[in-house]
């Protein structure tokens, strides 16, 4: 009985860690969380760096995409993991915005952490973040701090939706916004249903050919298989498309067994019926009017034969999601047994050839002007595969800004400008606060300062300068003014650069980055259960037999 463990450790099994207190359990995780922030805040504008990842693949990532570090990145501390997660959840609603969910995250622990140090408790610190946070959702809501609305047929108008996606593409891949935000622009509207709510970010698809510089990238109404036909035909218009799922080939039999050839006539004559069957097929399949045929499995050679000589394209695709994808460009219905194909099963494409790009041949579902395109495709040249990836990276941000802006059309000014007139005016409704709560609304104003701080840090700039500058322009009326990078000074960012931001990304970041803040700061005490599983052998090094007891 003397050595019986007191206090917690007697209430759980041996091998579990506690921590509690504020030195241990809250600082501790307040300052893991600032260190992850840390990582993602000089990747984020159009002058973030990009970060090298090297995964446990050995696969390289160079980026400043925050989703895809926080992907890639194993973290390990609990309490990061809620920061992980609300940017996890921020890329799935919006598409865009996990860096700026992350360094708002953050910097609130980071006031918070002052404050808790000046000898505030945590409960007083949650009450004064709840305040404001309800706060700013009234503030959100202020019409003066839109610049601009999509209404109506504003969302097909490809000009003002390019404007719209220079500030996410231009965070991704500056200096080539001008160029790629019409191209996303373009492939969205190719695909914009009839009511804009319904437009799905899969209808707009990326296939990255190497070689080339990004310039030559094009837009291209219908679907790009990244290989060529079977066969000499290449290139066929106003085709009639008929997709399989079964393997183009003769028969095979049930049953196993020898056949015995005596002369060289019944060698000539061992093929003819096979032959006969499966030129029978093919001919019945091109009297349906078919002239491209696709199937997800193998085409003997003597199908292809027979496809020549009828005068039809024929492809394999042996990826599933790429065969739907056809479906769903060329609205054919796919097929499980080779025969005659009705009219209502069968697909149409303007044009279906096989084009080459570099070294690379690709065969092309395209669409005409005046046909109702399902997919859209985007088609990246670039020297490195690093560089497509990142650019693909970029093109989805843009695509799921376009349907943020389906849900949500309004914009406000880019350049920190929204942040810093939010943290203006919550910091005057700051002053008229009583009690300690006034302390951390004022905090929470001064969070939202770090986006614009990050931009001037990122473009070499003294960050307090242009703070103080951003506010004294701000006091006197000038709601739109932000951080010019490529002035590097102060200036009405949207009338001079029209940089724009979606106010739903604003206001989802915002949300979930006060919900994982919240929860954050209500731990107190940290409870690691005993690992499972028993004590781990030794490691022999070489051969199993090697060390043989």
């Amino acid at each position: 009985m003397r050595n019986m463990r007191r206090g917690i450790p007697n209430l759980l099994k041996d091998g579990t860690r506690h921590r509690s207190g504020l030195q241990e359990a809250v600082l501790k995780n307040l300052e893991a969380c600032k260190q992850l922030a840390d990582i993602t805040r000089t990747s984020m504008g159009p002058n973030g760096m990009n970060k090298m990842l090297i995964n446990h693949l050995d696969k390289i990532f160079v980026t400043s995409d925050t989703a895809t570090l926080l992907k890639e990145l194993e973290v390990a501390h609990p309490a990061a993991k809620i920061m992980t997660m609300a940017a996890h959840m921020q890329e799935a609603e919006v598409g865009d915005g996990s860096n700026l969910v992350i360094i708002l995250i953050g910097e609130l622990l980071a006031n918070a952490e002052e404050l808790i140090l000046q000898g505030l408790h945590p409960s007083d610190i949650i009450a004064g973040y709840t305040k404001a946070y309800r706060k700013c959702l009234e503030l959100l809501e202020s019409p003066d701090l839109v610049v601009e609305r999509f209404d109506g047929k504003d969302i097909e108008n490809k000009e003002k939706v390019a404007r719209a996606l220079l500030s996410p593409m231009a965070s991704k891949q500056y200096g080539y916004e001008h160029f790629l935000a019409p191209l996303v622009a373009e492939a969205c509207m190719a695909v914009m249903p009839k009511n804009p709510f319904n437009f799905q970010v899969d209808n707009v698809r990326v296939v990255k050919i190497l070689g080339g510089t990004l310039r030559e990238s094009e837009v291209i109404n219908g679907m790009v298989i990244p290989y060529p036909t079977l066969g000499s035909i290449k290139r066929i218009e106003n085709a009639k498309v008929a997709v399989f799922t079964c393997a183009i080939q003769c028969a095979d039999t049930e049953t196993k067994g020898t056949v015995l050839i005596e002369n060289a006539s019944e060698l000539m004559s061992f093929n003819v019926s096979e032959e006969r069957e499966i030129e029978r097929t093919i001919k019945a399949i091109a009297d349906s009017g078919v002239r491209v045929v696709v199937t997800g499995e193998t085409i003997d050679d003597m199908a292809i034969h027979f496809l020549e000589k009828y005068g039809m394209i024929a492809l394999k695709c042996p990826s599933k999601f790429e065969l739907r994808r056809i479906c769903k460009a060329t609205k054919a219905r796919p097929l499980v047994s080779l025969g005659p194909v009705r009219p209502e099963e069968q697909g149409f494409a303007a044009c279906v050839s096989v084009r080459e790009f570099g070294l690379q041949k690709v065969t092309v579902f395209e669409q005409g002007a005046l046909d109702h395109v399902q997919v859209a495709t985007i088609l990246l040249r670039s020297s490195t595969h690093n560089i497509l990836n990142d650019v693909e990276r970029a093109i989805d941000d843009g695509v799921n800004t376009v349907r943020a802006l389906t849900r949500d059309g309004r914009l406000v000014a880019g350049g920190g400008a929204f942040e810093i007139e939010l943290a203006r005016r919550l910091g005057n409704f700051a002053t008229q606060a009583p009690g300690l709560e006034q302390y951390a609304l004022d905090r929470f104003a001064k969070a939202l300062e770090v986006v614009p701080r990050a931009l001037a840090e990122n473009g070499g700039q003294v960050a307090m300068d242009v703070i103080s500058q951003l506010y004294a322009a701000h006091e006197k009326g000038q709601l739109h003014a932000g951080f010019d990078i490529e002035k590097h000074a102060v200036g009405d960012i949207y009338k001079e650069q029209g940089i724009m931001d979606l106010l739903g990304l604003k206001r989802q970041a915002i949300k979930l980055a006060i919900d994982a803040v919240l929860s954050i700061l209500r731990i107190d005490a940290i409870i690691q259960s005993k690992p499972a599983g028993g004590p781990k052998g030794k490691q022999n090094q070489g051969h199993w037999d090697d060390n043989d007891d």
